[in-house]
């Protein structure tokens, strides 16, 4: 029957006209071709045919047909969504349905719809098939102009459509259909407003998914946000993840038993990265979600948002592949990191802030951290991680050399924070090596090609880099030995800096790998025979270097050498036996190589010297072979005869080309590294061969004796036959000059040399300090000569100690001797020395250079000066000394015993600490635990129960009390016996430990109120001591508190000393700090006011474009805005009090009558930068006020302050300051020549320029109060004078007043043999310039 029934249908349907069509489904029952259809779906049958007729012979024009039509769609999706029809029907049926879709009328669509929404919000989708047609359904309906009824109203199609969206957004979708529901909106034209519903309900989802749900999710987000909404949707992406990567480090980092309940690391990180992969994809086809993406996360970096996360610099790494990006993204990265690293070193400098700002996750921890996640097969961030370190490196690495040294080009704030970005580029660099392996080759590469093309700018930071790589990963360089051996072929045209550092770096690798080291020694050997100088000394370097790292058979361990060898290369020594005996043919054979250099320039020379010893003690069994290179060549300048006088060949050592003169051969280095050499040699090899047979041992005797004979003749010469005495040539104009100074140079090098080996084979004999004290006086007279010559010359040479020959270790046990050895057998011959205060002066000054080389280098000279572990030591040594030296004889007993001239040893002393204190803070910070136990004496020792916890602030604190004690001394002794140089150096003392004190201990706390109270106590008319002695009190102030107080009574104090603009008026003398008086207000303690009035105006600045920022990233609601920044917010209040005290604090500067000059035009500056201020905080309130709270009460008083305590005085300060520069140039015309009137006039021009951008500040302030005033409804100017000091009009009877009197002038000064034409041309001049 329903056979028949179906193929009437379509015999009916294959006519021309659908009318009979139309009465044959007319005359069925409803249910009969819903049942047929049922049947015939589910078995598999087609009914494609079937639906066409019914659909054709059902014209919606009809409302029994629309009936039928509807009654059939619906039974359609029905079957659909019971999942019992097979895949292709299912597909006819669909693309059936959807074409149908267009012919319902509004109506009925509307009716679907509902059906739809409603089935999602019971939930009765079963297998969401059917979704596919609400699109076409949806779409349909917006087209539909005509007002069709829904709910208990009439809307039109499009808001209909409206209306099922929100419906439908605002119900519960299953979990199991989110996605398609998604997908959907795609097909569906959307307003930006149903987008951002859309959105929103989808963002709300994503916590209740699974992980692994998400990525398709946010797929079909994506390409839902080409419609719109694009920055909500990645905001609400980057916000999620961030809250996720929060909480999952937060259980990790908590209890261990949470990692069972939560998501492991893996699959978190997988599925972010495959989310940043999808909208890396989505950016490609959509370029304006890029911008947006930019667009949103510029933002977020200058206000307070969390936008910047690891997940969201992961994303931007990854963006960088795509090139429209690249260069927009790393210049964003790059903003925020330095960004960062200021504002910390903003937040660490000031008490004040930290106290207002919280603590955020720094840029730079967050970059780490995306290393570390990167691990997951992050591919598509590598390249980006890579791309930044060396941006980051190559921006903000050191940028010039000069000397030698390397240039910092920047200033303070913005130096530290690039060297801390430059770091972070390397850090990332390393860590990205160590974790990923397809990227290694390509960070090398780089690397190594900066090192080759970048010889004029410092590459110091690269070649740390590859050194730490190297050690990290020394097999995995062997893959690349390809690249490290093309860069040998380079070293012949590289700095010796460069050369040095770069084979220092790769120097593990050479144990490695054979090849590799055959490379470098034939690039080396060719270098040798190079016709440059730098060549030649780079072919030396590497050479030590080897001769250094490879050890001998039966070589002392290497704990008693100056550098250890690493731990990453102890794989190497497998065959070790093998190694060593190859190793000791190879080492002579580079030896031989070596002594070319014997023959070369003098800096190739002093480098091998240098070497030899360092090599010695690493390789003990070449000491034969060294000492024997280093006899012979000795012996060519030295005179064998035991009579003879001098005992050295000085003409020898100079080399003479036509009418150049230098150096060939450093004697004195030569002489001061055998003198080292035998002392090691005597002191480590001697004792372990004592049985041995004596033949080998013949040289050091040899030595020995040589030295023995140069001491006992260099004390028996005389400056005569140097040719070097008083009557010699010393300018360096003559070639005899020359000659004659290199020689002096050499002689005290000598004496120097011989005065260490002397003391040290002494054992205490007075015969052996007697011949020390003859060799001093030896070196003193020719230093003497010197510093005679020179003082008469143009050249200031006499006080500047050439660079001392002494080890620092021999400086460090002289000192010892001098001035702690108290043993009752040393006394006598001790006394020999102790009874020259020269010389005694002389040991303490050698321990000040040695100590300045390492503040300025980083390392000192002669041996052991590279090693930074010895060098520590040594200063540990000297500090305790020294320290005794300057508590035990105070600098008043020792002057008052001897009147020298120079300086007295305890002031050498106190020189020698602050230098010491600000180096061990420079280089040594690690070890400041350890420096200060060494300075109690209980660094050796075991330390005693009660010390053993004491903290780095109170062994500091203990050392600070001893400087506060000679200071207060200081300062109660007479004036006339005051001593300003001292009492600098002692303040410089306290301000380098003050540092060390923990800013929230009660010592820190008792040194402020120390200092606060030196400075309200004493009366001292010594502006370099007030200016040292207030740094350190604001140094110390900033990190307790805001140091604004202290600078409004400072300021009372100025006005009181210096008086009022108004000479009627007598200011009351406030006197709260006693150290300003009339000698030091003006200009130390006013320009050391305004420069920190200027750092508070600075944080007060960057605090207001914080909440500027913060304010204009909320959403623009009255509630939103008025609950995002409270009326009461803490850091407001804290903004007005600063300001607030700040206006007073310029009230009382600009009634001062201060002295023309620096201190005028910086107040002037600053009173601009304070109206700037206060000019931002009134736009802020301006962008507040959208909010219903209004201004508040505090800000008001704040206005009426400025009104009525600052800008009119502003105008007074600035008429005082033009009729002072009027007055000085009309007595300059009268009295002076020209020039000296022009030289007036261009200062007077100085201090006037900053005039007009005070009171362009002023007006600015004003304009934006007016704003203000009428958007708060609140008067603010009702405070504010408009002053009539603005009116820049020229006066005409003024100035033909001011032209008679210059004309007048001018016929004054005119001589009789001037013509009257030559007169007139100044006036003209004058003239124009007033024009």
């Amino acid at each position: 029957m329903r056979a028949k029934m179906e193929q009437k249908i379509l015999s009916l349907a294959a006519e021309r006209t659908a009318n009979k069509l139309q009465e044959f489904l007319q005359t069925l029952k409803e249910d009969d071709l819903t049942n047929h259809l049922k049947n015939q779906a589910v078995k598999g049958r087609a009914v494609g045919a079937l639906l066409r007729a019914i659909f054709k012979g059902s014209p919606c024009s009809e409302e029994a047909g629309t009936l039928r039509r509807h009654k059939v769609y619906s039974c359609c999706i029905q079957l659909l969504e019971s999942g019992d029809l097979p895949k292709e029907v299912a597909s006819e049926i669909v693309g059936l349905l959807m074409l149908e879709a267009h012919h319902f009328p509004g109506s009925v669509l509307v009716e679907l719809a509902n059906e739809f929404v409603g089935a999602v919000k019971e939930g009765t989708l079963v297998t969401g098939k059917s979704l596919e047609l609400l699109p076409i359904i949806l779409t349909a309906l917006a087209t539909k102009k005509e007002n069709l009824a829904y709910g208990k109203g009439e809307l039109n199609g499009e808001e209909c459509k409206k209306q099922l969206i929100n419906t439908l957004c605002s119900s519960r979708w299953n979990q199991q259909y989110i996605i398609q529901l998604t997908s959907m909106f795609k097909d569906v034209p959307l307003t930006a407003e149903e987008v951002e519903i859309v959105v929103e309900k989808v963002l709300r989802i994503f916590s209740k998914l699974n992980l692994q749900e998400i990525p398709p999710l946010v797929y079909q987000l994506l390409v839902v946000s080409s419609k719109g909404s694009r920055k909500n949707v990645l905001e609400g992406i980057i916000a999620f993840f961030n809250e996720l990567d929060k909480q999952h480090n937060e259980e990790h980092s908590g209890d261990k038993l949470l990692d069972l309940v939560t998501v492991p690391s893996s699959e978190l990180r997988h599925v972010e990265g495959t989310i940043i992969l999808h909208i890396v994809f989505a950016i490609k086809l959509d370029c304006e979600l890029g911008r947006e993406l930019l667009k949103h996360l510029k933002a977020g970096q200058q206000g307070d948002s969390n936008n910047l996360c690891p997940f969201s610099i992961a994303l931007l790494l990854s963006v960088t592949r795509i090139q429209r990006f690249e260069e927009q993204v790393f210049d964003l990265l790059k903003t925020a990191i330095v960004k960062s690293f200021k504002d910390l070193q903003l937040l660490q400098g000031s008490k004040f802030l930290q106290n207002l700002v919280p603590h955020r996750a720094r840029v730079s921890t967050m970059i780490l951290e995306v290393i570390k996640n990167s691990v997951h097969s992050w591919d598509h961030v590598t390249q980006g991680l890579v791309e930044l370190g060396f941006i980051l490196m190559d921006s903000y690495g050191p940028k010039k050399i000069l000397d030698g040294k390397i240039i910092e080009t920047s200033s303070g704030l913005s130096r530290t924070s690039n060297q801390n970005a430059c770091k972070l580029g390397a850090r990332i660099l390393l860590e990205t090596f160590k974790i990923h392996e397809m990227i290694r080759q390509e960070i090398l590469e780089q690397v190594f090609n900066r090192v080759v093309t970048r010889a004029s700018s410092p590459i110091n930071h690269f070649l740390d880099l590859l050194s730490d790589i190297i050690t990290c990963a020394p097999l995995v360089l062997q893959n690349c030995s390809s690249k490290v051996t093309e860069t040998f072929d380079y070293l012949s045209f590289l700095p010796l800096q460069t050369v040095q550092g770069l084979l220092k770096a790769v120097q593990p690798l050479l144990k490695i790998s054979m090849s590799m080291r055959d490379s470098l020694i034939l690039v080396l050997r060719k270098a040798m025979f190079a016709s440059q100088l730098d060549a030649r000394k780079s072919a030396a370097a590497g050479f030590l270097l080897l001769l250094k790292n490879f050890k001998v058979l039966g070589s002392l361990s290497s704990s008693q050498c100056s550098q250890s060898i690493g731990v990453s290369q102890v794989s190497v020594e497998v065959h070790s036996r093998y190694n060593s005996v190859a190793n000791e043919t190879f080492c002579l054979e580079i030896i031989d190589s070596l002594k070319r250099c014997l023959g070369q320039q003098a800096d190739v020379r002093l480098m091998l010297y240098e070497g030899f010893y360092d090599v010695l003690r690493r390789n003990s069994q070449l000491a034969s072979s060294i000492m024997q290179t280093l006899l012979s060549q000795l012996k060519q300048f030295y005179e064998p005869k035991p009579d003879l006088l001098p005992p050295l060949k000085l003409e020898a050592c100079v080399l003479t080309q036509g009418d150049q003169i230098s150096l060939q051969e450093p004697l004195d280095c030569l002489l001061c590294y055998i003198q080292h050499c035998l002392s090691w040699y005597k002191s480590r090899v001697m004792p372990l061969h004592q049985g041995d047979e004596e033949e080998e041992e013949g040289f050091y005797q040899d030595l020995d004796d040589m030295l023995e004979s140069i001491t006992n003749r260099m004390i028996k010469s005389e400056l005569e036959d140097f040719e070097l005495d008083k009557s010699a040539d010393f300018s360096q104009s003559t070639s005899i000059g020359i000659k004659n100074n290199i020689c002096a140079s050499l002689v005290m090098g000598v004496c120097e040399v011989l005065i260490e080996y002397n003391f040290s084979v002494s054992n205490f004999s007075k015969n052996k300090f007697e011949e020390v004290l003859s060799l001093f006086m030896c070196y003193k007279k020719l230093s003497d000569v010197l510093s005679e010559k020179a003082g008469k010359g143009r050249t200031k040479m006499a006080n500047k100690m050439s660079d001392s020959l002494l080890s620092m270790k021999f400086v460090s046990d002289l000192l010892t001797a001098l001035f702690r050895d108290s043993t009752q057998s040393h006394e006598e011959s001790l006394s020999v020395l102790r009874s020259s205060t020269e010389f005694m002066r002389y040991a303490v000054n050698v321990a000040l250079q040695k100590v300045q080389q390492l503040k300025e280098l980083g390392h000192v000279s002669g041996p052991d000066g590279q090693n930074p572990d010895k060098i520590f030591q040594n200063i540990c040594d000297i500090t305790r000394v020294l320290l005794w030296r300057y508590t035990s004889v105070p600098t008043s007993v020792e002057e008052s015993g001897k009147k020298e001239k120079g300086k007295s040893i305890s002031l050498l002393c106190l020189e020698g600490l602050q230098k010491i204190f600000s180096a061990v803070q420079q280089f040594y910070e690690h070890k400041i635990p350890q420096f200060l136990r060494a300075l109690d004496g209980t660094d050796k020792e075991g330390e005693e129960e009660g010390e053993a916890g004491l903290s780095v602030t109170q062994r500091a604190s203990f050392q600070i009390r001893q400087f506060q004690r000679s200071l207060l001394n200081l300062l109660s002794s007479q004036e006339e016996d005051f001593n300003s140089k001292e009492a600098i150096l002692l303040v410089n003392v306290l301000s380098s430990l003050s540092k060390l004190l923990e800013p929230s201990s009660p010592q820190f706390v008792q040194m402020l109120s120390w200092t606060i109270k030196i400075c309200k106590e004493n009366n001292l008319e010594d502006a370099s001591f007030c200016k040292s002695l207030m740094n350190l009190l604001f140094s110390l102030h900033v990190l307790y508190k805001s140091p604004v107080t202290l600078l409004r009574d400072l300021s009372q104090d100025i006005h009181g000393q210096l008086g009022d603009i108004d000479q009627d008026i007598e200011v009351e003398k406030t006197n709260h700090f006693a150290m300003v008086n009339l000698r030091t207000a003006a200009p130390t303690v006013c320009l050391l006011v305004l420069s920190q009035a200027e750092k508070v105006l600075e944080e007060v600045d960057w605090l207001i474009t914080k909440l500027k920022r913060q304010v204009s990233q909320e959403p623009l609601s009255e509630e939103a805005s008025s609950q995002a920044t409270p009326p009461n917010d803490p850091t407001e209040k804290a903004i007005i009090v600063q300001l607030g005290t700040l206006l007073t604090f310029f009230h009382e500067l600009v009634q001062t009558a201060l002295p023309s000059g620096s201190c005028v035009d910086t107040l002037l500056k600053d009173l601009c930068k304070m109206y700037t201020t206060l000019t931002a905080l009134v736009r802020y309130y301006f962008q507040v006020c959208r909010s219903s709270r209004g201004i508040p009460k505090n800000m008001e008083k704040l206005v009426k302050l400025s009104g009525s305590h600052l800008t009119p005085l502003c105008y007074s300060f600035i008429s005082y300051v033009q009729n002072k520069s009027n007055g000085l140039t009309h007595t300059g015309e009268k009295k002076k020549k020209t020039a000296a009137v022009s030289t007036a006039m261009a200062r007077v021009l100085r201090e006037t320029k900053p005039i007009p951008n005070l009171i362009f500040a002023i007006e600015q302030y004003e304009k934006f109060l007016i704003h203000l005033s009428k958007r708060s409804k609140v008067n603010l100017m009702q405070h504010m004078k408009l002053s009539t000091s603005r009116d820049f009009k020229i006066k005409g009877n003024i100035l033909d007043m001011v032209l008679r009197e210059d004309e007048e002038d001018e016929d004054e000064e005119g001589t009789a043999t001037e013509h009257g034409r030559q007169n007139k041309e100044p006036a003209k001049k004058k003239q124009k310039c007033l024009s």
